[in-house]
């Protein structure tokens, strides 16, 4: 981790910030995994209540130990790490033990070796495999770009603002995780009619929610940014005209979410693969190359918008394209 961060041009305080964080971090790389893959398999054993008491168990822990460890106990940014970690760990620890009772619809047994079918669930998950990768390579950009044209400042801007648009984002992931067995259902029933009006009324749903937010977030903002830093910081005022340019990218996200777990539901992952791939990697690539050179900081807020844009109108190609295919 020296090695990576030493490349990128940081001070002593963000290095030993960075690699504070992530060596506490990495010690939690197990139950982080468990605790993806078992919100999920919590889902499909019919036990979605207690996933979702996992999550908000294991979110509210986080918090509550952030204030311990660094407000009290006085361990820095290394007692976040650790705070986030136990946090993760939640699920970990609830899906070991429900999983081993063999009384559950999904339960631990002796593992068999099935080529075909791991081969099939790697290539259907890999938007989302493709979603997570380079997520953490356009941060890195967003970061570097901030330190180039503002920066130590910028990088903290664009981390509130980053959290922000997570924040409405997981109402639209929230939403294509729920619905993607219906679809999948629907589809493998073949009931065609019931499954275009489910899709139909996601569509609605999205755009409802979509539009409330943006409206939300614009009043919202000063609100929002001072919860993470006050308004006599350089940082506040950055993130508060950052923010108001980068929600305009929420018109766009929901759908463009929606449709890559659609069809990942629809058992298309190459078609999942390539909406998120875009969307996530070379549409941010692309904006996040051209729009700060032309605009400067300005580029660097628009650049999510413009990208989200961008793969919205790759993502309504793709719905037409296969729609007679799927019969939505």
């Amino acid at each position: 981790m020296d090695n990576i961060f030493g490349s990128m041009g940081l001070s002593v305080e963000v290095m030993e910030y960075c690699t504070g964080y992530l060596s506490r971090y990495l010690l939690f790389t197990i139950p982080i995994l468990l605790m993806n893959n078992f919100t999920l398999y919590m889902i499909a054993s019919e036990k979605a209540t207690l996933s979702f008491v996992c999550s908000i168990t294991g979110g509210v822990l986080n918090m509550v130990l952030d204030y311990i460890f660094i407000a009290v106990f006085n361990m820095g940014i290394g007692g976040a790490a650790i705070a986030t970690g136990l946090g993760y760990s939640v699920t970990a620890m609830a899906g070991l033990f429900v999983f081993s009772h063999r009384k559950n619809l999904l339960c631990f047994t002796r593992p068999v070796f099935r080529l075909k079918v791991l081969v099939g669930a790697a290539t259907n998950g890999c938007s989302e495999m493709a979603t997570a990768l380079v997520t953490g390579i356009i941060t890195m950009m967003f970061n570097w770009t901030m330190l180039h044209y503002i920066g130590e400042n910028g990088i903290a801007a664009v981390t509130i603002i980053m959290y922000v648009l997570m924040f409405a984002s997981s109402l639209y992931t929230g939403y294509s995780y729920g619905v993607a067995p219906m679809i999948s259902y629907y589809y493998g029933e073949k009931n065609y009619e019931k499954l275009k009006k489910l899709i139909l009324i996601s569509l609605k749903t999205i755009a409802v929610i979509s539009f409330v937010i943006v409206i939300i977030s614009f009043i919202a903002t000063k609100p929002l940014v001072s919860i993470f830093a006050r308004s006599d910081n350089p940082v506040y005022e950055l993130a508060v005209v950052g923010n108001r340019i980068c929600t305009l990218a929420l018109l766009f996200i929901g759908f463009n979410i929606f449709a890559s777990g659609m069809f990942t539901a629809l058992s298309n992952g190459i078609v999942s693969a390539v909406l998120a791939f875009s969307r996530s990697f070379v549409f941010m690539l692309i904006t996040m190359l051209i729009l700060p050179a032309i605009l400067g900081v300005n580029g660097i807020w628009l650049a999510t918008p413009v990208a989200e844009f961008m793969a919205l109108v790759l993502t309504l190609f793709l719905f037409i394209k296969y729609r007679k295919r799927y019969q939505y």
